[in-house]
C-alpha cells in the first residue's frame, strides 16, 4: 500500500481522494510514521476472516446423544406442563 507523507497529501488532497474513491487506498504519514489509512466509505478497511474448524477437536458428542436429548425434552416439557421434579 503507498505512503504519502502529510505535505504531499495536503498538495495534492483532491485527486488523491478521488484516488482512494476508485478504491486506491493509501497511508498518510507524518514524519515517516504512518498515522490513518484513507479508503472510501463502504468498503472495510480489513475483511474478516472466517476460519472454520477452529474448535475441531476441543467437544465431542457422545454415542447415545439422541437418548440424551429426548430426555431432556421430556424434562423440558413437563416443567412447563406444570409436573413436579422428581430430581432430587
Amino acid at each position: 500500500m503507498r505512503t504519502i507523507n502529510i505535505h504531499q497529501a495536503k498538495t495534492h488532497l483532491s485527486r488523491l481522494v478521488d484516488e482512494a474513491e476508485q478504491g486506491n487506498s493509501f497511508i498518510i504519514a507524518k514524519a515517516g510514521k504512518p498515522k490513518v489509512l484513507v479508503t472510501r466509505l463502504g468498503v472495510p478497511a480489513q475483511p474478516a476472516k472466517r476460519r472454520l474448524g477452529g474448535l475441531e477437536g476441543m467437544y465431542t458428542i457422545p454415542d447415545h446423544f439422541e437418548e440424551i436429548d429426548r430426555k431432556l425434552d421430556e424434562e423440558i416439557e413437563g416443567l412447563m406442563r406444570g409436573a413436579d421434579d422428581d430430581r432430587e
